[in-house]
């Protein structure tokens, strides 16, 4: 083996025995490493402190000329930087080659949205079993409080205040916030509350034996029932907390309150929400200007 496959191998172990990363984000950094020492193989270098930023800049032009997307570009420079920072840290190199190297310019992708139709017959399912009991307090909570899968599935009925209208989640990172529940939402939690009689520490929304429901069958419930209400927009549980964010700041304006109400850490995530107000007001202008109008003649 040489010295530089046996640098990485010895980060992956890194990895996979201090970070307990999990066997598939073990798998991709292999792969990316991979990538980088065939390249520092192919221009002769033997050991990690002879790279330098052209030669990586080299690998990230050449992988992008093979059909390689920006957003993988972006992994592939990710892996690397996480290798060099080990390496300074076990003072293998003496200097971050990786530094000064960007890879090509993301095109950000606009989430898609649910119009509020959409999401009102989405919501709106009829109660007429236990189960749709259930399911119409998820999905009122899913699109009154713009919560994360992660963050519904984990709810107890301790986290619910449904005097006050509340409800405490526990949010990426480990941060707890305290969010609104509209009234439709909290008056679907309560008819779920009168037919579960649960305590306080049960989950909220209970899967086999009690337990919280997996995130699998909260998309596969979400799925049936936008088929069943006539919603044919691919359903999934973020696209109910983006058409949360976008609604709102779509009725206030007030970008810092949905990226409080959201969890974000910063607020330049919360402004993609913007964009997609700004693509509604186009179209409002598109359809209602005059002016507007009369490019879509035919000449």
């Amino acid at each position: 083996m040489s010295a530089l496959a046996a640098d990485i191998a010895r980060f992956l172990d890194y990895l996979r025995v201090e970070k307990r990363y999990v066997a598939g984000t073990i798998v991709n950094y292999a792969r990316e490493l991979a990538s980088l020492e065939a390249h520092a193989q192919s221009l002769g270098l033997t050991h990690w402190r002879e790279l330098r930023a052209e030669p990586l800049r080299s690998l990230v032009a050449r992988e992008h000329r093979r059909g390689r997307e920006p957003g993988s570009l972006h992994h592939l420079l990710s892996a690397c930087r996480s290798f060099f920072r080990w390496l300074l840290r076990e003072g293998v190199i003496a200097q971050d080659p990786a530094l000064d190297v960007r890879a090509p310019k993301l095109r950000r992708k606009l989430p898609q949205v649910l119009d509020v139709d959409e999401a009102a017959a989405l919501v709106e399912i009829p109660v007429d079993t236990p189960d749709a009991v259930q399911d119409r307090a998820m999905l009122e909570l899913f699109y009154s409080s713009g919560l994360r899968l992660a963050e519904l599935t984990g709810l107890v009925w301790n986290d619910i205040d449904l005097a006050e209208g509340l409800v405490r989640v526990l949010g990426k990172g480990s941060k707890t916030r305290v969010v609104p529940v509209g009234s439709k939402a909290l008056q679907a939690l309560h008819a779920l509350l009168v037919q579960a009689q649960p305590p306080g520490n049960a989950p909220v929304f209970p899967g086999r034996g009690g337990k919280p429901i997996s995130p699998a069958s909260v998309r596969r419930r979400l799925k049936g029932w936008a088929q069943s209400q006539g919603v044919w927009k691919r359903v999934y549980p973020h696209l109910l907390r983006h058409s949360f964010a976008s609604h709102l700041l779509e009725s206030s304006g007030d970008l810092r309150a949905v990226q409080e109400l959201l969890g974000h850490a910063d607020i330049s995530t919360t402004q993609i929400y913007t964009h997609l107000d700004f693509q509604h007001l186009a179209r409002v202008y598109d359809a209602a200007h005059p002016r507007a109008k009369r490019r879509k003649e035919p000449e």
